[in-house]
């Protein structure tokens, strides 16, 4: 949880990097409250409904997640962004899921791969692995 506010308080923060455990904490999170969105929009009765020629039809999703999703919106692609740049990557490789199958095959790997050990052009290390500080004086990185 403490994820999900630390990137709700970077609301939109697209420089810098972020760790693998900060950006999956947030979308597990982040699912979850949509999850609850949507069945609040159920039980309220506030889920959208349209005629088919089978009948009424129900979306699973109404008012309360559309305010939800627009809410989050931002702070989503900011931590994505911040997530791409932890493995060495522009923010621009989002656009890469756009191509079919394997673009977003390739955006999913990124995602769960570790971080780019010592800084990069986006920042230091966020677990602190490689970052100059933490190097003895033989040029050996500690380990933590």
């Amino acid at each position: 949880m403490k994820y999900y506010i630390e990137v709700l308080k970077k609301y939109a923060t697209f420089t810098g990097r972020s760790r693998r455990s900060e950006y999956w904490y947030f979308v597990l999170f982040n699912f979850l409250f949509s999850l609850a969105a949507g069945l609040m929009d159920n039980v309220i009765g506030t889920d959208f409904t349209f005629e088919t020629a089978y009948g009424p039809q129900s979306l699973f999703y109404g008012s309360i997640y559309i305010v939800y999703a627009l809410a989050v919106f931002i702070p989503s692609l900011a931590v994505l962004v911040r997530r791409l740049h932890d493995v060495g990557k522009s923010g621009w490789f989002i656009l890469i899921s756009f191509i079919p199958f394997i673009g977003a095959i390739w955006l999913l790997v990124l995602l769960f791969t570790d971080s780019q050990v010592g800084p990069n052009k986006w920042g230091p290390n966020p677990k602190g692995i490689g970052n100059p500080d933490d190097v003895d004086n033989i040029g050996n990185h500690l380990v933590q």
